[in-house]
């Protein structure tokens, strides 16, 4: 009887993996077919390389858009699969980062070996502010376009898009506004930055509005890298609510499958981790359903290499009546070679949000700091958050 029962169940088994692997196909079939329908307009020449081969759109030949530097744009579509998503079925914010570090990847790199001379990869250095505008659900296909804005000369500025798709009914809306820079590496020695070569543009403001965007954000990085000399320590029977009750820390070991062809971990990886380690920061101190809301900056302060140890920590440094601001913090340091010392990798800050069954916003249980330097930082935070308070306020108002 026992036999029989094994029997029946590995043929029902075998029948239900048949049954999805048949739905997969057809998923696939129809991210081409329409796919096919909606293609965007690239640069003749270009290839676009989406991580499903069937996915991505034909080349066409055509010019480029009179509104933008003549560098021509990449998309990436993928379908979200269960392993994207949380329980609730929602997307994850770093499967989305890494999605959108990828696309900016290929026409950085694509760019800066557009002309004859020393080979090289573009390396991720900073990612602008990006909010999570709308959800993306398994099922969905993601549409990730970008295009290059701007150009300094060891620098290039990617804008990327992001939208969702139900491949069902056609819909698409826009979920991901994002900014990314990147610096060219040379392949002989991926410590050497190169130039980059210049773009042209249609409008002389275009050029100047760039050139703005570049010194801001140049100085926002160093910056930044000067504050982050403190590291998270843990804390024995913490309180509910403290700083200490809910941070968080992941150790993880850079294999190949983290990394480029050339040894050093792609950026898209990095920011995956970050939003990991900031969702179980949020998820402790709320305990409900959370996601991802916006990231601010998110700055690459150093290469990390293939063999190396990251550890990535994250702390509560702000909430509000519904919303937590998590401080994230990446370090590296060598697993054999104990003379090269331990630095600071990464660090960003996210924002999330909290969520009942039915989606509907929570509020957000308060943060108490407990020291000195907590309390500084729940300052730094609170300011954070009323300036980009009053920054979509503005943008909301009626333009006169």
């Amino acid at each position: 009887m026992g036999s029989a029962r094994l029997h029946a169940w590995c043929w029902v088994n075998s029948l239900l993996t048949y049954r999805g692997m048949k739905l997969l196909a057809r998923a696939l079939r129809l991210c081409e077919l329409v796919r096919h329908k909606s293609s965007r307009r690239l640069v003749a020449g270009q290839e676009c390389v989406g991580p499903w081969r069937g996915c991505c759109a034909p080349i066409q030949a055509v010019g480029p858009r009179a509104d933008l530097p003549p560098s021509g744009d990449c998309t990436t579509v993928r379908i979200m699969r269960p392993d994207d998503a949380n329980v609730a079925g929602n997307v994850h914010g770093g499967t989305i980062l890494k999605m959108i570090e990828e696309a900016g990847a290929i026409i950085s790199t694509r760019h800066c070996n557009s002309q004859n001379g020393e080979r090289c990869v573009a390396a991720l250095a900073r990612v602008e502010r990006t909010d999570f505008l709308s959800p993306m659900c398994i099922g969905e296909v993601a549409h990730v376009s970008a295009e290059i804005t701007y150009t300094s000369k060891h620098s290039v500025e990617v804008q990327v898009n992001v939208l969702s798709e139900n491949i069902l009914t056609g819909a698409k809306k826009l979920t991901n506004k994002a900014t990314l820079w990147y610096v060219p590496l040379s392949l002989k020695n991926v410590d050497k930055v190169l130039e980059v070569p210049p773009v042209v543009y249609s409008r002389q403001e275009q050029e100047e509005e760039g050139r703005k965007r570049y010194e801001a954000q140049k100085l926002e990085r160093m910056e930044t890298k000067w504050r982050n000399g403190d590291i998270v320590q843990p804390v024995l029977n913490p309180e509910p609510n403290t700083v200490s009750y809910s941070q968080s820390s992941l150790i993880h070991l850079v294999g190949p499958s983290d990394c480029t062809l050339h040894g050093f971990v792609h950026g898209g990886v990095t920011m995956k981790l970050m939003d990991e380690v900031a969702g179980i920061v949020a998820a402790r101190h709320c305990k409900t359903n959370i996601v991802t809301a916006s990231v601010d900056a998110i700055n690459f302060h150093d290469k990390i290499r293939k063999g190396f140890v990251i550890t990535i920590s994250g702390r509560m440094t702000f909430t509000s009546n519904k919303s937590m601001e998590i401080e994230v913090l990446v370090d590296a340091d060598h697993v054999v070679d104990s003379s090269q010392k331990r630095y600071r990798a990464a660090s960003a800050f996210f924002t999330y949000v909290s969520l009942s069954p039915e989606g509907r916003s929570l509020p957000v249980p308060q943060l108490v700091p407990e020291t000195e330097d907590e309390k500084k930082r729940f300052e730094e935070g609170k300011g954070r958050y009323l300036q980009m308070k009053a920054k979509r306020q503005g943008h909301a108002e009626p333009q006169p």
